[in-house]
C-alpha cells in the first residue's frame, strides 16, 4: 500500500514552506514518543517498526501523487517537481520491536533532510500508535491469562481490515499464540485459531445433530460452542455424547467453548461435568467481549478456564482506545553544526527533550537481567557510574540523585541508513524478545492495578542542555 498521501495538509504545506525559503538540504532529526501509558498502565510494548522501515525505505511519489497534490493549487512547481524526483534519504534509529519503553523515551528517531522528515510524521505516529498500542492492550491480556493461551478473534470489529491485520501482529507481539485473521495469519505465518458460530447450531434441526455434523467433517478439531441454548442443561451434555462418539473412533475431542452467560459458574460446573464423563483432557475456552481486568476476575474465582478467546476489546483496546504518541523537533544541522531544538510549553510535561539521544537500561552490577531504571542520554555521552541523573517524573520528590553500581545497555539501535541492524521478521521470536525484555522489569512495575512507578533519568547533561534551552526560549519571548 502506497503511504505517501497518508498525512495531514499540513505537513506539504510545511514542506512546501521549507522549500522556499530555507536550504533543500537543510537536515533534521525528530523524535516520536509518547507521555502517557494507556489503562493506567506502567510501560508501552513498542510495535510496528519493521511497517515503519519498510515504508521509509520505499518512499516515493508516484505520478498519481503529484497529479493529485497539483490539484489542490496549494504547491509551487518547482516542490512538485522537487517531490517528484525524491527518494528516501532519511535514517531510523529505534528501540526494537516488543521493547517495553517508558514515558519520554524516544521509540523512533528519524534523521535526514528537513522536507522528507517532516512528510513522513503522520503515516508513522498512525503505524506506531496503533501497534504499539495494541500490542500494550495483548500483554496487559496475556499477563492477566497467567500463561494461559489467548486467541486473537478482533477483526470483525476492528477499525478497518488493515487495523484487523496489523492488529493481529501487533497482539502477537505483546504474547497472543494465534488469530482467527486469516488475512494476517497468510501475511505473518500467524496460526490461525477457531471453531464454529451460533449460526452452525442454529442451521440444523436440534444442538445435538449440528455437533455430529461438526464431527463427520472435522473428527480432529471436535471444539463445540456450547451456548447457543443452554450451557449446561442442553450444550455441554450433547458435546459429552458427542465426544464419547468420537473417542470410540479413535479421535480426541478438543473441548468446549462458552461464550456467554457467568462464565465463571458456567465453566466450574461444565469442568466438573466433563471430568465426571472421563474428559479430563477436555479443554474450556472463555470468550464474549473479555479484557484483562475480565480475565484476572474469572481466574482469581477459580474458573477452570484453559485459553481465552479475545475479540472487541484487544483489537481496539476499548478501555483506552488512544495512544497519544507525538513527533517532535530534537535537532537541525545549520552550517555543517548540529543545533538542538525544544519546544516549550506552560505545561512542564509538554516541554520535549533536545538533541540527539539514545535510551539506556540501567542492570544491577551482579544481576544482567534485572533492570532496575532507565536513563535517556545524549547520544554521544559515555554512560558508567557513578552517573549523575535527574528524575524524568515531573513530580518526583527528589529530583536529583547519583546512580552507582550498575550496568547500562543501550536500547537504540540503526534500522535504516549505515551499519543497520536487521529487521526481526519472525514474529515469535519477537514475542520471545519481548517476554524476556518484560521479564527484566520490576514485578511491581507490571501489576495491571496502581502499577509502581519504573524510574526513568535524564543525565545531567540532557537535563541542562534542556534548561539552557528553555531560558534561552523565554529570554526570547520576553525580547
Amino acid at each position: 500500500m502506497n503511504l505517501q498521501l497518508l498525512t495531514d495538509l499540513y505537513e506539504f504545506s510545511m514542506a512546501n514552506g521549507y522549500y522556499a525559503t530555507l536550504p533543500h538540504d537543510r537536515q533534521a532529526r525528530f523524535d516520536v514518543f509518547y507521555r502517557r501509558v494507556p489503562d493506567n498502565g506502567s510501560f508501552v510494548i513498542v510495535a510496528g517498526l519493521q511497517q515503519v522501515v519498510e515504508q521509509v525505505q520505499n518512499w516515493h511519489f508516484t505520478k498519481e501523487n503529484i497529479e493529485y497534490l497539483t490539484s489542490l493549487n496549494e504547491f509551487t512547481p518547482e516542490f512538485l517537481d522537487y517531490l517528484s524526483k525524491i527518494k528516501n534519504h532519511c535514517s531510523i534509529k529505534a528501540l526494537p520491536e516488543g521493547t517495553p519503553v517508558f514515558p519520554r523515551e524516544p521509540i523512533i528517531s528519524i534523521s535526514g533532510p528537513l522536507i522528507e522528515a517532516q512528510l513522513l510524521e503522520t503515516f508513522i505516529l498512525n503505524i506506531i500508535n496503533h501497534q504499539s498500542l495494541i500490542a500494550t492492550k495483548s500483554w496487559q491480556i496475556n499477563h492477566a491469562a497467567q500463561g494461559r493461551p489467548i486467541m486473537e478473534f478482533g477483526a470483525r470489529r476492528a477499525q478497518g481490515p488493515d487495523a484487523a491485520t496489523y492488529g493481529a501482529r501487533a497482539a502477537v507481539i505483546g504474547g497472543c499464540t494465534s488469530t482467527s485473521n486469516l488475512q494476517a495469519a497468510s501475511q505473518f505465518n500467524i496460526p490461525a485459531a477457531g471453531t464454529m458460530a451460533h449460526a452452525w447450531v442454529e442451521s440444523f434441526s436440534d444442538e445435538l445433530s449440528a455437533f455430529q455434523a461438526w464431527t463427520k467433517v472435522y473428527p480432529d478439531k471436535v471444539s463445540l460452542l456450547v451456548d447457543t441454548y443452554d450451557v449446561l442443561k442442553s450444550g455441554v451434555p450433547n458435546a459429552i455424547r458427542v465426544f464419547k462418539q468420537v473417542s470410540a473412533q479413535g479421535h480426541q475431542p478438543v473441548g468446549i467453548r462458552i461464550d456467554s452467560g457467568d462464565i465463571s459458574q458456567l465453566a466450574i460446573k461444565a469442568r466438573k461435568m466433563l471430568d465426571d464423563a472421563g474428559f479430563p483432557k477436555a479443554k474450556i475456552t472463555a470468550s464474549n467481549a473479555l479484557d484483562a481486568h475480565v480475565v484476572k476476575s474469572l481466574l482469581d474465582e477459580g474458573a477452570p478456564i484453559d485459553n481465552f478467546g479475545i475479540g472487541e476489546r484487544l483489537i481496539t483496546s476499548s478501555s483506552s482506545p488512544v495512544l497519544s504518541g507525538v513527533y517532535k523537533l530534537a535537532e537541525e544541522k545549520i552550517n555543517d553544526q548540529w543545533i538542538p531544538k525544544i519546544k516549550v510549553s506552560d505545561s512542564r510535561e509538554k516541554i520535549t527533550l533536545p538533541g540527539n539521544k539514545q535510551v539506556y537500561r540501567i542492570y544491577r552490577q551482579d544481576n544482567l537481567h534485572q533492570a532496575i531504571a532507565d536513563v535517556i542520554a545524549l547520544a554521544d555521552e559515555h554512560i558508567t557510574a557513578p552517573l549523575k541523573v535527574v528524575n524524568a517524573n515531573l513530580a518526583a520528590t527528589h529530583a536529583s540523585q547519583v546512580l552507582t553500581n550498575f550496568n547500562a545497555k543501550p536500547l537504540m539501535q540503526e534500522y535504516l541508513g549505515s551499519d543497520v541492524s536487521p529487521i526481526e521478521n519472525d514474529l515469535f521470536k519477537i514475542q520471545q524478545f519481548s517476554m524476556d525484555q518484560v521479564a527484566e522489569l520490576p514485578e511491581a512495575t507490571k501489576r495491571l492495578v496502581n502499577p509502581d512507578r519504573y524510574p526513568v533519568y535524564l543525565t545531567a547533561t540532557l537535563a541542562e542542555l534542556q534548561e539552557q534551552l528553555i531560558t534561552k526560549a523565554q529570554f526570547t519571548e520576553e525580547h
